[in-house]
């Protein structure tokens, strides 16, 4: 009796002196802050504390205050909004990082204007090397005519260009551009691709879908430097846009490279998921990579693919004719001729545990992908895959209901629905547009959303999306802001298949399965 009393002092004495012990004090505290901290039980607070790089407490000034040490940096917001960090579920960090040096052409509003920028570009552009990016959009142009060779020959001279447009499913090469890829007249087109052609046949400069590859097999591949300037760029972009995770869609291993010394050197400040091609999914598998694999700042294990073009080039896959070119039903992708080999290569990555993500625009390929994700389902049974349809941008209406018996996740881009979406109904016409960037039909059938931008397809900056989103859901009736702000954070984040730290109010921090 007397040993278990003493036993019984020693831990109650262990307690209080437990509870005794002083807080570490707090790298850093904001405070008088409006924070909105997407949490429906506490959706507001005032302060929040960080140690390190995790945040520790969010809540009151008087609570966030008692984190406060003789080191503690405090930032008075001044009452401005404080948000937690965006994530983006799906761009190309790489390319959106080197776009900000290239020609920059979607605000071109004339063919002239277009010319200009590119004679400019060229201008400078080092003997040898090509002028790329551009992001041009004809629909903005008085005659929304597609740019040919012609226009930009006589201001480029012996540079050779292949600018894309903004969807980056098509692009323009000028004659120097195609003499150096070997396209000529005889050159045929590619399956999943289309080279646009004169009345004489010969090529326009337009190389459509997996045509493109005719003419960047052409250019030198960028350096180990050059990547790694594109990615610091996007860093500085993305953190000044207070973007902290995304999930870079079909890099390059050339890409994760870079990402992986600046990691290393502790320069990588946006966590990032990445996602090479399905048709090299056998360099993670042979590994043993699986879903989600890598540090906090640094992921593999899923593949991206593509079953189709887009809206914008009219190559989205559709059951019937675009509404303004009968007899057009878009293009299945290289990688889809043909489908079953699509199914193969994804059913043998699923087997080996990566999580599967396809591009799929128009109605039919979006189908076609739910059939192939059915079959896998059915060989392999249901273990939480996460598949996922990136863009999901024109459905039938019989496949809302797929999706979610599926468990299929739709990755979308509400920027889209304001850039696409000013001629959409006049390629789709009225009935098939009602279906298109549905993402409230999406949540009303019990699907999980996720959203990102599509960098540098549309703008990085998440609160364009937001607005967006909002836009479209207050054309529909849809909800408010606040509401689209919850999609992003819960949605985005079981979308990745990683393991994340979800603050709760007054500092009980715990690890969480999202």
């Amino acid at each position: 009796m007397k040993y278990a009393f003493a036993l019984c002092f020693l831990m109650i004495m262990a307690a209080l002196d437990a509870n005794a012990q002083p807080k570490p004090g707090a790298t850093l505290i904001i405070t008088n802050a409006a924070i909105y901290t997407v949490d429906n039980e506490h959706p507001r607070a005032e302060a929040v504390a960080v140690i390190g790089d995790r945040i520790v407490a969010v809540g009151s000034k008087p609570e966030i205050d008692s984190w406060r040490g003789p080191q503690t940096e405090v930032i008075d917001a001044g009452g401005k909004l404080l948000l937690p960090g965006f994530n983006d579920a799906h761009l190309h960090f790489i390319q959106g990082g080197a776009q900000l040096d290239q020609v920059a052409l979607t605000d071109a509003s004339t063919p002239q204007e277009f010319a200009k920028r590119i004679a400019a570009q060229a201008s400078k552009t080092p003997k040898g090397e090509w002028v790329l990016g551009g992001r041009w959009d004809e629909t903005k142009w008085p005659d929304p005519q597609l740019p040919t060779r012609q226009l930009v020959d006589p201001v480029t001279r012996d540079t050779p260009i292949f600018v894309e447009r903004y969807d980056g499913h098509q692009a323009l090469a000028n004659s120097v551009a195609m003499k150096l890829a070997g396209v000529n007249a005889k050159t045929p087109d590619v399956p999943g691709g289309v080279i646009m052609r004169d009345g004489s046949g010969n090529p326009t400069g337009i190389f459509k879908d997996a045509a493109q590859e005719l003419i960047y097999k052409a250019i030198p591949p960028m350096s180990h430097e050059q990547r790694l300037l594109a990615a610091r760029r996007a860093l500085e972009h993305a953190a000044s846009l207070g973007v902290t995770s995304v999930q870079h869609m079909n890099p390059e291993f050339a890409d994760v490279a870079a990402y992986s010394e600046l990691a290393e050197k502790g320069e990588l400040k946006t966590r990032i998921y990445a996602a090479p091609m399905e048709t090299n999914w056998q360099e993670q598998a042979k590994i043993g990579i699986r879903h989600a694999w890598g540090s906090r700042y640094l992921r593999l294990g899923a593949v991206k693919g593509y079953a189709d073009g887009s809206l914008g080039s009219r190559t989205a896959y559709m059951f019937e004719p675009f509404a303004d070119e009968p007899g057009n039903r878009g293009l299945l992708s290289d990688e889809m001729h043909p489908p079953s080999g699509m199914r193969d290569r994804l059913m043998q990555a699923d087997a080996a545990g990566l999580q599967i993500r396809v591009h799929a625009i128009g109605d039919r390929a979006i189908s076609i992908m739910l059939d192939i994700f059915g079959e896998i389902e059915k060989e392999h049974g249901y273990h939480d895959q996460r598949f996922a349809i990136e863009h999901a941008q024109h459905m039938a209406l019989k496949d809302f209901d797929r999706f979610a018996k599926l468990h299929v996740i739709a990755s979308m881009q509400p920027y889209h629905a304001i850039d696409d979406g000013r001629w959409a109904e006049k390629r789709l016409g009225h009935d098939r547009a009602r279906y298109s960037y549905a993402w409230r039909s999406f949540l009303d059938h019990g699907v999980t959303l996720a959203f990102g931008t599509d960098w540098p397809v549309a703008p990085l900056n998440p609160m364009l999306g937001l607005y967006a989103a909002g836009k479209n859901h207050a054309s529909r009736s849809c909800g408010s802001l606040y509401h689209g702000l919850g999609i992003c954070r819960i949605s985005g984040a079981r979308e990745r298949i990683d393991y994340t730290r979800q603050t709760r109010r007054h500092g009980d921090t715990k690890r969480q399965h999202s």
